[in-house]
């Protein structure tokens, strides 16, 4: 790497995206990578280059025409990205050197992808509760402990070992490692991170109705069980519509209760209703997750702090941590449609599906078993897993 090169941090990078900084990114991988996933937000243009054609062009003494014929200005900043890191350097030291506002992205999309922001969310330090933040995709995991124990929910298979050594910072041992559905847009580290701990995986009761494979080593959870976590507990809350066996868990503490609501209901949508039974199902399970909302999740008090499974824009974490509360939930204007109208409302704006899901639920069934690169590859770009 260039020394003399600007660089930008995958932690910067998401600094800047969560605060709406406007900047380019030139990502030049190959097309096919660029197309399968890349850096989005709103306030961020994301545009395809070819690295060998910069490189030509520094050899030409023509790296001004080639980045105007990009459309970039000497006013644009520009973030710089690649694989790895290397490419996006030399690229970022020629626009550099010709004049331009550039900055590599350290470590590129892999550096990218391997970022895992934690962040503790308000309450008493027993049970604490700390939610992790994966930017290159928007999934949300979390942390709860409490003594000597603790549980993580929605836990990442890329980063089961960060959960671990995290607990241990905290004093503790992961005793409980839970999923609140079969996951279709990553990996799920519930057996890893049991595996690596002595943990007990927990998995709900119906997802043995979704194919969960006999061999997976899984406690299932059911609809009226709890989940004792040091001095804690964890209790299944049912909230089927983006699956069928969708469970929430709620977490009463000093002050506001928590509850993880998985993929039920977002800080600015709600789950898609199509990814298990497909565009004919969808309407059921929309029908299914209006009757979760307004007759489990808002029937909670207003304080109820929600924790989601998933953010879809940067600016959802502009404050660190990712959720709402029932009572602000409640006031969004979708929620005051009727059945019917919330239904079609949801069911007519799916947009893609996310990529690999068909593969990453089988995975997360124990129907098939993958590598940790292929599971990597399988769950890279966003979640797509949100609708309304």
């Amino acid at each position: 790497m260039n020394e003399t090169v600007p660089s930008v941090t995958p932690a910067a990078l998401d600094a800047r995206l969560r605060a709406g900084d406007p900047f380019v990114v030139l990502d030049v991988r190959a097309r096919d990578e660029f197309e399968r996933w890349r850096v989005t937000a709103p306030s961020v243009e994301t545009r395809h280059a070819s690295h060998a054609k910069f490189v030509a062009a520094g050899v030409t003494g023509d790296v001004t025409a080639r980045a105007r014929d990009l459309g970039l200005d000497r006013s644009d900043r520009v973030v710089v990205a690649c694989g790895h890191g290397a490419a996006s350097d030399e690229v970022a030291g020629l626009l550099v050197d010709a004049g331009f506002d550039a900055a590599n992205l350290t470590g590129g999309m892999a550096a990218w992808a391997d970022l895992l922001v934690a962040t503790p969310a308000p309450g008493p330090d027993d049970p604490t509760v700390v939610q992790y933040r994966r930017p290159s995709s928007g999934c949300l995991s979390h942390l709860v402990v409490s003594g000597d124990e603790a549980a993580v929910v929605d836990p990442l298979r890329a980063f089961a070992g960060r959960y671990a050594a995290d607990a241990a910072d905290h004093g503790a041992d992961v005793a409980f490692a839970v999923d609140t559905h079969v996951h279709a847009d990553h990996a799920s580290g519930v057996t890893a991170l049991a595996a690596r701990t002595d943990a007990t995986a927990v998995l709900p009761a119906r997802a043995t109705d979704r194919g969960l494979d006999r061999s997976v080593d899984a406690r299932l959870l059911g609809p009226d069980e709890t989940l004792a976590v040091g001095e804690t507990t964890l209790a299944a809350a049912p909230l089927p519509g983006h699956t069928t066996e969708m469970t929430g868990l709620r977490l009463a503490r000093e002050g506001a209760s928590v509850l993880f609501c998985g993929d039920s209901v977002f800080v600015d949508a709600v789950a898609r209703p199509d990814l298990e039974a497909g565009d004919e199902g969808a309407p059921a399970l929309a029908a299914r997750l209006y009757e979760t909302l307004h007759d489990r999740i808002f029937a909670l008090p207003d304080e109820t702090l929600l924790l989601p499974g998933h953010y879809a824009t940067p600016d959802a974490a502009a404050d660190g941590l990712v959720g709402t509360s029932v009572g602000a939930a409640r006031d969004r204007p979708l929620f005051g449609l009727d059945r019917e109208a919330f239904v079609e409302r949801v069911t007519g704006s799916l947009g893609a599906r996310p990529a690999n899901y068909e593969r990453l639920v089988a995975v997360n069934l124990g129907r098939e078993s993958v590598d940790e690169e292929t599971a990597t590859k399988l769950e890279l770009g966003p979640n797509s897993c949100a609708a309304g």
